[in-house]
C-alpha cells in the first residue's frame, strides 16, 4: 500500500485529503496548523477530518524541526503532499519521500507563484485561474508540473467565487494525477518561470482604494478583498467606508471624482467611468445603499 505524510490546511487541504483517502492511501501522518486566534476561520478543519477518519495529526509550529523530520524519516512514505500548507518544506524533508514531495498550488504555474494567489490574479484583472499539482523544490512554486485544471474568473466574481472553483479544480487535479503518481507514470514538465511571476503576502493597508485609478482596476480590488477577506476601504467626508460589491454600469469619462447616492443607489463616478457599490460599511456599520441615501440626501462629495 502506498503510504504518506500530508502537510494540510483550507478547504483545498480537506478536499485533497479526501481524495487521498478515497484512493486507499496508507495516511502515516497529517501535519496541518492551529487556528490563529486573530484569524477569520471562515473554511473548513483540516483537523476534524484527520480526527473523523482516526489519523495522527500535528499541528508543530515549525515542521522543518529535527525531531519533526526523524519522525517522517521513521515512517518511510512514498510521497509527501502539500495541500494549502502555510509553511515552506525544506529540503531535508523533501528528501525524505521515495517517490517525490508534490504540493497543490492555486493558479496556473508558473503564473501567481507565491502568496494570496486567487486575490492577485482577480487584482490583475484575470479571466482564468486554475489549481495545479507540482513537485516541490526549495524555491517556491518551481518545481516541475504533473496536472493543472482551469477555472474562468467572471468579471464579478468575488474571491470567494474564485476561491471554490479553485477548491473543486485542486480535487479534479489531483484525482486525475494520483493514478499517474502510483504507477510512477506521472509526467513532470519544467516549468519556465520567465513566464510567471512571484507575488508576496498582503497587509491590510493594500486594500485602500487609490480612487485615481480605472474604474476596472478599483472594481477588481473591491472583489478581491472581499469578505470573508479584509473588504477595500476608504475615507469620504471623513467617514471611513469599506465596500463589500460593487459592479462597472458604464464607462463613461468623468471631469471629477465623486461619490453619491441617489434614487438608484450609491455609486462613485471615476475618471474613467461609474463603479456602483452594491454592498459597503459606513463608519463602521453595515448599512444598504437606500439606507445611506436616507441618511446622506442627494449630497455629492469630491474624493
Amino acid at each position: 500500500m502506498t503510504r504518506a505524510v500530508v502537510f494540510a490546511y483550507h478547504n483545498v487541504g480537506v478536499r485533497c485529503l479526501s481524495v487521498l483517502l478515497d484512493a486507499g492511501i496508507d495516511i502515516a501522518l497529517v501535519i496541518t496548523h492551529a487556528d490563529s486566534p486573530g484569524e477569520n476561520i471562515w473554511f473548513d478543519s483540516v483537523a476534524e477530518l484527520a480526527a473523523l477518519h482516526g489519523l495522527p495529526c500535528i499541528q508543530p509550529p515549525d515542521p522543518n524541526i529535527h525531531d519533526i523530520q526523524e519522525r517522517i524519516r521513521a515512517l518511510q512514505p512514498d510521497f509527501l503532499f502539500s495541500f494549502y500548507y502555510r509553511h515552506m518544506l525544506k529540503p531535508a524533508l523533501l528528501a525524505i519521500p521515495k517517490q517525490g514531495a508534490l504540493n497543490m498550488h492555486g493558479s496556473l504555474l508558473p503564473r501567481y507563484r507565491g502568496r494570496v494567489p486567487v486575490n492577485w490574479a482577480i487584482i490583475h484583472g484575470e479571466t482564468e485561474t486554475g489549481a495545479s499539482l507540482h513537485y516541490m523544490t526549495e524555491k517556491p512554486d518551481a518545481g516541475a508540473l504533473v496536472a493543472q485544471t482551469a477555472v474562468p474568473i467572471l468579471c464579478d466574481d468575488i474571491a470567494i467565487d474564485v476561491f471554490h472553483k479553485i477548491v473543486c479544480a485542486a480535487e479534479i487535479t489531483l484525482h486525475k494525477a494520483l493514478p499517474m503518481l502510483l504507477t510512477g507514470n506521472a509526467p513532470a514538465i519544467a516549468m519556465n518561470l520567465a513566464q510567471g511571476s512571484y507575488f508576496g503576502g498582503r497587509t491590510p493597508e493594500d486594500s485602500r482604494i487609490d480612487w485615481t485609478a480605472s474604474v476596472h482596476a478599483i472594481h477588481n480590488l473591491i472583489r478581491a478583498v472581499a469578505p470573508p477577506y479584509p473588504a477595500a476601504f476608504s475615507e469620504i467626508d471623513g467617514k471611513s467606508i469599506h465596500i463589500l460589491r460593487s459592479r462597472v454600469v458604464d464607462e463613461i469619462p468623468h471631469a471629477n471624482i465623486v461619490f453619491f447616492c441617489d434614487n438608484r443607489g450609491c455609486f462613485v463616478q471615476c475618471h474613467d467611468g461609474t463603479l456602483q457599490i452594491l454592498s459597503l460599511t459606513w463608519n463602521g456599520n453595515e448599512i444598504s445603499p437606500s439606507q445611506l441615501h436616507q441618511q446622506l440626501g442627494s449630497t455629492t462629495f469630491h474624493i
